[in-house]
């Protein structure tokens, strides 16, 4: 009788040390699986935060009204003003990934940007146009 009582109990550790390898090889992978999009979503935001400087960065440039497009570069962004018509132009900044809009009009031979056009996505129909030359 005692043992039985000695491999029950010995099977008993055994199984508990099975069950709490399996819970603890989960937990690692749910870790591994949280880890890959937290990653994932800060790498997006700084992106983001990335075109939205390149954004302000362009806008606070010096632009000239007569051509029709004009790039500057600064570190790993670009900003790109297209004139669309006589007094409309288009603000586009970002890098390869990520692109940003900015709408803004001519007055007086100046060009102002409209206080709340900027957009994440591209306010023309033509596709050709929304792109970094």
């Amino acid at each position: 009788m005692n043992r039985q009582r000695g491999m029950s109990s010995l099977a008993l550790v055994l199984l508990l040390l099975v069950l709490g390898t399996l819970i603890l090889t989960g937990l690692n992978q749910q870790l591994t699986t949280f880890s890959a999009l937290v990653g994932g979503e800060s790498r997006s935001l700084q992106q983001q935060a990335s075109a939205h400087s390149a954004l302000e960065w362009g806008r606070v440039q010096d632009w000239l009204v007569s051509p029709e497009v004009q790039c500057k570069k600064a570190s790993t962004w670009r900003a790109c003003l297209r004139r669309l018509s006589e007094s409309r132009v288009l603000l586009i900044a970002g890098n390869n990934n990520l692109l940003l809009w900015r709408a803004g009009e001519i007055v007086d031979g100046k060009i102002h940007f409209l206080p709340h056009g900027w957009s994440d996505f591209c306010p023309l129909k033509e596709r050709a146009l929304c792109q970094l030359p």
